[in-house]
């Protein structure tokens, strides 16, 4: 395999510059790149555009936020209609560190089960601290769930497991990916040789009581989508993972938490946080209005 045989998709939403910038960088280790713009601002879309002509990407217009699952579907079906038996699934300020793309697939095909491997995985970094999150891992060593950006799938685990759920809108698709990938029987792995630069909400480090800490500061809005995701992912895996999904329930605990102490705009996110856990326990999905 070499980057001829993958395509790395790429989903925008208000790019700066400098995210359009980066995308030289994606497109030089991969052979094909499509980036579907989620209903961005006439500037950032002007950017997308011209860049699309320079860099030599196609660019989806989906011309209003369908969210990020439906978006990542969308890029993956033109990926494979394009005969891309890889895909590499990006966030647009990621940013791939030297023969990031050629690492991944060495460590694809050296893994003892690769045929299984539904979704390999880098190691993520903090581009500011240098941190690297700790990993809740499975039996088989590979991580229990991970973020999509930087993953590596081929494109048959779309046919094994299905699309990414679009009535998740946006947070925990790629956390509820990754056990249906298990679900169904496969491996999901990571590579220590692969390193992404990358940033999961806009961390602070605070002080509380003594107790340093550093919440995600994540939008009100997201705030939504986290809580009501999540319920839905521990309804739906609790029986098959009971061990992982305690876990990561201690996990969205000390999360939530951490919001509520110390981030801004507290009541408007306790509020969502309600609106969020009740319309995961009554089923309500989709994208919601008035957040």
């Amino acid at each position: 395999m070499t980057a001829s045989n993958i395509c790395a998709v790429i989903v925008s939403f208000g790019p700066t510059e400098a995210m359009v910038a980066n995308l030289a960088s994606i497109r030089a280790q991969a052979h094909g790149l499509v980036v579907v713009d989620n209903g961005s601002d006439g500037e950032s879309l002007a950017r997308l555009r011209l860049a699309s002509q320079g860099f030599g990407f196609q660019l989806v217009e989906n011309g209003e936020n369908v969210g990020i699952a439906e978006a990542l579907n969308r890029g993956v079906r033109l990926a494979i209609s394009k005969g891309f038996p890889w895909v590499i699934l990006l966030d647009q300020d990621s940013q791939l560190t030297d023969g990031f793309v050629a690492n991944m697939f060495a460590a694809w095909e050296l893994h003892p089960s690769r045929k299984r491997v539904g979704s390999m995985h880098p190691t993520y970094r903090n581009p500011e601290t240098g941190v690297v999150p700790v990993v809740l891992r499975a039996e088989d060593g590979g991580p229990v769930a991970s973020i999509t950006s930087g993953a590596l799938m081929p494109a048959w685990i779309f046919e094994k497991a299905g699309w990414f759920s679009s009535d998740f809108f946006i947070d925990w698709v790629d956390i509820e990916y990754c056990l249906r990938i298990r679900a169904a029987g496969y491996l999901v792995a990571d590579t220590a040789e692969a390193v992404l630069l990358h940033t999961a909400g806009h961390p602070r480090r605070t002080s509380f009581l003594g107790f340093n800490f550093q919440p995600s500061h994540h939008s009100a809005e997201r705030r939504y989508y986290i809580s009501r995701n999540r319920i839905v992912v521990f309804r739906r895996y609790w029986r098959v993972f009971p061990r992982w999904i305690a876990s990561l329930t201690y996990e969205a605990f000390r999360e939530t938490v951490k919001c509520f102490l110390a981030e801004e705009n507290r009541p408007r996110k306790f509020r969502n946080f309600l609106f969020g856990t009740w319309d995961g326990l009554t089923g309500r999905m989709g994208r919601r209005e008035g957040l």
